[in-house]
């Protein structure tokens, strides 16, 4: 029996359509925009992507976007200054630093620099903080995270008990997910490359998500029959039957896992949609917070 697909597109479109209703219903009670500033530094053609994609899903849903773009020279203080001077900003409601940064300066020094007001990307150390204690609220959640459990919960109202197996470690990623299920009453373990008996761990999930950016790595032996599996991988393997030389797959083989699994997301058209409609989702959220 082939397992069936949880469609990101549609689900994210779903999400987009709502914010852009309420970002209209905002405007119109005489209040500006929301706004979400964009930082850039270097070159590299995938943020660069990337960047132009947010700002362009945001001007679909009314929001206002303000770019900047720093030299891959910048320096560590040239980085924080921008980030405080958008801090400082009242038209900003939202600050996202696209990374990975140009070696030599330090992510983690850049993202406390932004106001945890303004952390539409949910990396502030407070806001993963908050994530991981009890009784706490993160004023945002990463986005990718957010989506993966927006995701889940279409098909999973409710979690509470649910053996859940997170393969991958990463802050973006991994650990926060780790987190929003264990929050959600699940239990969960986290498991990585250099887990014992890896498969038969992966087996155990009642719910699988795969983060750890190896291309195909989870076979479809690996999969409990019936399973919810959440695929976040997505990896260039080279195909030279498609026209720019590779195609985009998972971390689980799609092909074998799609016959056990009882749900599966598809790569691309998964996870990497709701990305982005979280993200919009947050800075809406932050123009809220702001006005309050």
């Amino acid at each position: 029996m082939t397992a069936q697909l949880l469609d990101g597109t549609t689900l994210a479109e779903q999400v987009r359509l709502g914010v852009k209703e309420e970002v209209a219903a905002w405007v119109a009670s005489g209040r500006p925009a929301p706004c979400l500033a964009t930082v850039l530094v270097g070159e590299n053609p995938a943020s660069q992507s990337y960047v132009k994609g947010k700002r362009k899903a945001s001007a679909e849903v009314g929001i206002d976007s303000l770019g900047y773009e720093l030299p891959a020279t910048a320096t560590q203080a040239e980085v924080e200054d921008l980030v405080r001077q958008l801090n400082a900003d009242p038209r900003v409601n939202g600050i996202l630093v696209q990374l990975p940064l140009p070696s030599g300066l330090d992510e983690e020094r850049v993202l406390s620099a932004i106001s945890i007001e303004k952390d539409v990307d949910g990396f502030h150390p407070l806001n993963i903080g908050r994530l991981a204690q009890k009784g706490r609220d993160p004023l945002f959640i990463p986005c990718t995270p957010a989506g993966v459990m927006y995701m889940l919960n279409q098909v999973m109202p409710s979690l509470e008990g649910v053996n859940a197996v997170v393969l991958g470690r990463s802050n973006i990623v991994g650990m926060p997910v780790a987190l929003l299920l264990v929050r959600a009453n699940a239990t969960v373990t986290i498991c990585h490359s250099r887990t014992k008996n890896l498969p038969d761990v992966v087996r155990s999930a009642d719910v699988l998500v795969a983060a750890v950016g190896r291309a195909e790595m989870v076979r479809g032996d690996w999969v409990k029959p019936g399973a919810v599996v959440i695929d976040v991988g997505i990896n260039r393997v080279e195909d030279a039957t498609r026209p720019r030389g590779y195609r985009l797959v998972g971390d689980v083989a799609f092909d074998e896992a799609k016959e056990v699994a009882g749900i599966i997301t598809p790569v691309p058209g998964g996870v990497g949609p709701m990305t982005i409609a979280m993200l919009l989702s947050n800075t809406l959220a932050a123009a809220k917070l702001a006005h309050q």
